[in-house]
């Protein structure tokens, strides 16, 4: 897997020492009040276990699972959910883990979907932010942000290509040779 990696954008170190900065801001921020995580299926899975051991909060979590890439590299603006949330989450703070903020259109659809449930406030937090890939109709805050990516498909830490590479330790940079581009 790794001779597919062309190089590698973020060490495993470079991870770990930021996730704990999120988890702090996070903890701050939210002052001790509970806080539910919705993690996005599947690429969020390593990056939100590795932050909410970091959130020095009460916190429930759930997931959701939804597509606008399908086996490509390129969204297609198209999101389909394939998992809703198992619980509601009615008057609570809800935040968003994510995986990478790219076009923006799912995690915008995301947002305003759970915003639409009446939580009591709906916050994002994304791993990687690519803000060049963004779509023009997209205007989406993020409140918490690991690291501004360049316009490079990644993948590693969760990320995948057709299902594979999601478990490098690192994000890395992937050929292009390997997906045909």
């Amino acid at each position: 897997m790794q001779r597919d990696i062309s190089k590698v954008l973020l060490t495993e170190r470079e991870l770990s020492d930021r996730i704990r900065e999120l988890g702090k801001e996070i903890t701050r921020d939210y002052n001790g009040k509970p806080l539910h995580l919705v993690g996005i299926l599947k690429g969020s899975v390593v990056f939100m276990t590795d932050l909410m051991r970091t959130i020095d909060l009460p916190l429930t979590m759930d997931f959701m699972a939804v597509s606008s890439y399908g086996s490509g590299v390129k969204t297609s603006g198209v999101v389909q959910v394939i998992k809703d949330l198992s619980t509601p989450i009615e008057g609570k703070d809800v935040l968003i883990v994510e995986d990478i903020l790219d076009s923006g259109l799912t995690l915008s659809y995301i947002t305003e979907l759970l915003a639409s449930k009446d939580a009591n406030s709906v916050k994002v937090c994304t791993l990687l932010n690519k803000p060049s890939r963004r779509h023009p109709d997209v205007h989406l805050e993020v409140d918490y942000e690991g690291f501004v990516i360049p316009d490079d498909f990644v993948v590693g830490y969760g990320l995948d290509y057709n299902e594979k590479y999601r478990n490098l330790p690192f994000v890395g940079v992937l050929d292009p040779k390997v997906y045909g581009e």
